[in-house]
């Protein structure tokens, strides 16, 4: 583990969002410098009634400019379906050429008995390797 982000929390209709970040492996590349970044998250259902999560919409954009963005259905393969009181965690990760980045987005919650998805924020995440980052992100 050589740098890690600090538990990041946010409760959000009947939610609780958990998430961290990590800096996993850093590699010198003929094209330059390659960061590895890990991202984990738990989304615990605290409300009363049974929930699905449908999918997702989330960006990193890194301190050159660059944008990432994933919008698929599902998590990892899956669509969990959380009843009161259980969770579901997941991790992925995050090839970048940028020492620093940020992480942002939310997901799809359909909720027992709705037709509606709901769009829930994720906590946003900072990825940054040293002190000499370019850009920095509040």
């Amino acid at each position: 583990m050589q740098n890690t982000q600090e538990m990041v929390t946010l409760k959000s209709n009947g939610l609780v969002i958990t998430a961290a970040s990590e800096l996993v492996d850093t590699r010198r590349r003929a094209s330059g410098q390659e960061f590895l970044w890990g991202y984990y998250f738990c989304i615990e259902n605290t409300s009363n009634e049974q929930i699905t999560l449908i999918g997702k919409d989330w960006n990193i954009t890194d301190s050159l400019g660059n944008n990432f963005s994933d919008s698929t259905p599902g998590f990892q393969g899956e669509i969990p379906v959380l009843e009161p009181g259980e969770y579901y965690e997941f991790c992925s990760e995050a090839p970048l050429s940028s020492d620093s980045a940020v992480f942002y987005g939310s997901c799809q919650v359909l909720r027992a008995g709705q037709k509606l998805a709901q769009k829930i924020k994720l906590p946003m995440l900072q990825f940054n390797a040293g002190q000499n980052s370019k850009r920095r992100y509040n």
